[in-house]
């Protein structure tokens, strides 16, 4: 992932799509960085800010953002609306599958991030799902 994981154009996602998603409270972030200047985290740490709770998803931390860590989706304790992958596209079909199993309700797939099959897989068991499009800076559009 670079810097242009959060780009500033393009269209993205439907907006009816992006304000169901932003409507959700608690999202898992796959691939959580604790370095501040990774889009994963400072992606993160902005949605924080405004009032969401996350669920920081990185096997090798056990703390990030002030958030207990978990090693994967499947092994967080209790329900999460939204799994939001900041990993490789070759990485994204594990987490995508993972959502599914804990009935969240949307997927959330970076910039940059693509995987077909998975979104099919998602969509078909009924969640939202977004892709190559960055959380930041549809809320900062949708705050506007």
């Amino acid at each position: 992932m670079t810097d242009a994981a959060c780009r500033l154009p393009g269209a993205g996602a439907p907006d009816d799509d992006v304000a169901r998603v932003l409507a959700l409270k608690t999202f898992a972030v796959v691939g959580l960085s604790p370095k501040s200047e990774r889009p994963s985290h400072y992606v993160s740490a902005y949605l924080k800010e405004r009032g969401y709770r996350i669920v920081p998803v990185n096997p090798g931390h056990r703390e990030l953002l002030g958030e207990t860590c978990y090693p994967d989706v499947a092994s967080i304790p209790f329900p999460v609306d939204a799994v939001v992958v900041f990993r490789r596209p070759e990485e994204a079909l594990t987490p995508i599958l993972e959502a599914v199993a804990a009935k969240a309700k949307a997927v959330w797939l970076q910039d940059g991030i693509t995987h077909p099959e998975g979104e099919a897989l998602a969509r078909k068991a009924g969640l939202i799902v977004v892709s190559d499009d960055c959380l930041m800076r549809r809320h900062a559009r949708a705050a506007r």
